[in-house]
This record gives structure tokens, sequence and C-alpha cells, in this order.
């Protein structure tokens, strides 16, 4: 959620980046501005009346030791009635909180001024390409077919179960997974992100806090007998760890990775793009998450996006990294790189990862915030990455690797797995 304070110092910078996130509704600007101008001056009124209750009351206990009954009585009335009186200033105040979160929640975050003018992923910036496309044999299949040969994924068995986008994962292809899942954890945490394990239910309020409501509920599966929302991401529950806290600066930047599985409805998904593993309504990630001073989040992305990049590296996957336009940006980001595998067999991109930061956008609806040297207390900036999503990254090891002894296993994962081939 935007800060309140940055509608009255610079509008048009407001107007300009809600213009590049492709908002619409531009006059939610002025009627914030508004409203807050009324907030301020009814604010303004409550802290006198306040003041002169206080004053009041002060009053009436000296003149209580003078003896000065009549006196005392008329204050006790002025008292009386400025109370009243500021019961109704105070209800007025409330009233106008409420309408102003309800405008300010409505707003997306503002792009850094980085992020590209755009609305669609062609219009994305490419920032570089790294690691080797595979020479694949003439006869290469896609990963859908390899599953069924190896015995590693059952499809229809996972729609039977549930339906269609809840894969099962047989013998090696169970332990491919368990592998993945190890190694990524494992190599977040020796670079310092402390492991978690959260829920993989969140109620409204965390979902609230990292932006996921009100803006996808309808992305989410909602148990509704308890109103608990099934995670999108491990970053919802691991962001909320520090909601309504305060850490002191001393101990910045707050890192974490957590390994979750993840529900996703994907309304409106259909065709090439959901095929075997491209697209799935349940899925296992790593997440890496960190929580910094506002002063070095941009440095923290950029080690962030480093960190993937050299995990891609060591999976032997060619991959490329794209920064995200305006109108292909998340809700609550500022700025998003994107990571895609090249898929040999498919010959497409594949996306296996984001890595956002979100400034204060997040902490400003969760209350995360650190205590400087002086005393100060401030608003955290956070920013989260996939370290890594496993489908596509699981699709594109299994169709770049297909060789005719088997499916090469990374040198990196082998200690994991057991095994240097599937076959």
């Amino acid at each position: 959620m935007l800060v309140v304070q940055l509608f009255r110092q610079n509008k048009e910078l407001i107007i300009e980046g809600l213009k590049k996130k492709n908002f619409k509704d531009l006059q939610i600007v002025d009627d914030i501005i508004t409203l807050d101008e009324k907030r301020r001056q009814i604010q303004v009124e409550n802290d006198r009346i306040a003041s002169e209750i206080n004053a009041a009351s002060k009053s009436i206990g000296q003149l209580m030791g003078q003896g000065k009954k009549e006196e005392v009585e008329g204050l006790k009335n002025e008292v009386s009635a400025k109370k009243e009186f500021a019961k109704n200033i105070a209800n007025q105040l409330a009233t106008l909180e409420a309408e102003l979160q309800e405008l300010l929640i409505r707003l997306p975050n503002l792009p850094h001024s980085s992020v590209p003018v755009g609305n669609t992923p062609e219009e994305n910036e490419l920032v570089r390409i790294g690691g080797i496309r595979p020479n694949l044999e003439a006869q290469k299949l896609p990963h859908w077919d390899l599953t069924t040969l190896y015995n590693l994924i059952d499809f229809e068995l996972g729609n039977k179960i549930t339906g269609s986008g809840f894969p099962v994962y047989i013998g090696k292809g169970a332990k491919l997974q368990r592998s993945l899942i190890a190694y990524f954890l494992d190599y977040n945490t020796a670079a310092g992100y402390g492991e978690v394990y959260p829920p993989f239910m969140v109620n409204e309020a965390s979902a609230y806090g990292t932006g996921q409501l009100p803006d996808k509920e309808g992305q989410m599966y909602h148990a509704t007998a308890d109103n608990f929302y099934l995670i999108p991401t491990a970053e919802v529950p691991v962001t909320n760890l520090y909601r309504d806290t305060i850490t002191p600066e001393s101990e910045l930047p707050i890192k974490m990775t957590a390994y979750t599985p993840c529900f996703r409805r994907e309304a409106g998904s259909y065709g090439k793009d959901v095929r075997g593993l491209n697209r799935l309504h349940q899925f296992d990630k790593v997440e890496i998450v960190q929580f910094t001073h506002p002063d070095k989040s941009y440095d923290a992305l950029e080690d962030m996006v480093a960190h993937v990049a050299k995990l891609l590296q060591n999976l032997g996957l060619e991959y490329r990294i794209l920064r995200l336009c305006g109108g292909d940006m998340s809700f609550t980001s500022a700025l998003t790189y994107d990571f895609e595998v090249y898929s040999a067999a498919q010959e497409r991109w594949l996306e296996v990862s984001s890595v956002s930061n979100f400034e204060s956008f997040q902490t400003n609806r969760c209350k995360v915030r650190f205590k400087n040297a002086e005393g100060k207390t401030q608003l955290l900036h956070s920013l989260n990455g996939s370290s890594l999503a496993l489908p596509r990254i699981v699709a594109c090891l299994l169709e770049n690797f297909q060789t005719p002894e088997g499916i090469k296993i990374p040198e990196v994962l082998v200690p994991y797995f057991g095994a240097a081939y599937i076959n």
C-alpha cells in the first residue's frame, strides 16, 4: 500500500507511475488527496478538543483543592460537553480513515524509474542471456512423453484423484522432486538465508498484507468454513512472519528461505501453455525473502538476481533475464526480473522465477518496521524471489538432458538423487 504522505508531496510522480502500470482510474489520486486533507483538518480539531479537555481536567483538580465547588461544577459540565463533541469528531475521523484506506488498497505499487514502458510480455526488456543451449537429436521428446517413457509422473492419476493440474510424481520422478527441493534449500542456506517451514494456509490478514487481497482473490483456493486461503507462494506466510514487528537496525538484513507447495486456480488458462508441467494448480517451489534497510534494497535485489542466475548455471540450463515492463508487473512490485529457461524440446522459453523489490508496499500493509540508531521507526523494504519453482525446471531438465542412455542428471544433483542418469 502506498504511503499517504507521498500524495501530498508528489502527486505527479504517482500519476506517472500509475500510468506506467496501466492503471486507469486516476481520479482516485485526487480523491485520496481530498480525503487526506479533510482527515488532517479533523485531526487538528480532534487534537485541539483533547488539549482543552486535558487543561480543563487539570483546572478541576486545582479548583477542588481550593474548595471552589461552583466553578468545579461549571467546568465539569463544560468537559462533559466537550467529550461528547470529541466523540462525534472521533467517529468522523474513523469514517474518513476507513474511506481513505479503501481507496489506498485499490492502487498498485509505483514502478521503479528503470521499469520500461509497455503493457504486454513482448515489451519486457531483455537484460542478458546465460548458459548453453543443448543440441538435441532430431527425435527429441517433450517432457510429457519423457515422463511416460520413464514412468516419472502420472497426469491421468492426478486428474482422477483431484483434477487437471494436480500431477502424481512416481518413483524416480518423486525422488527428483525431493532432490531439487533439498538442493535449492541447501544452496539458499549456504548463502545466508535462514530456513523456515511455514503453514500452507493463511488467514485473510496475511493475504491482505502481501497484496493477494483484494487483488487476486479469484486466483486463490479459499477454505470458506474457516476463511483460510491456500497459499499461492511461500512469499505470503514468510513475509507475514514479521507482520506488526519492529526490528533493530543492527539485525538487518533479514534473509529467509522456505519450501512450500503452491496452489493457484489459474482460471482462464488453456492451450499448449498448460500441457504437462507447463502450468499446474499445485506445484512445489523454494522461495527466498528479504527485509532490508530502504537505502539498501536495490543492492539486495541485484544480489538476489545474481543468486538465482548462479543456481541456473549450476543446473546447466540456458536462461535469460527480463526486466518486466510496467503493464506486465504484479500489483505489488516496484521492479521485477523474470528468469526464463529454454526448453529445447518445446523450443520455447519457460518462466521459472520472478525476483522482485516491493519497496515499502507490503511492509506498509503488514507494518514491518525497524528502529534506527536514533530511535526513529521506519518501514522496511521487502523483496522475494523463486529459487526455484520446480515444474518447468523439471520439464527443462528432462527435455534438455535427454540422451540415448537416459536422462542425465546435473552434476550438482547427483549427490541428492543418488544416480547420474534416469533410465
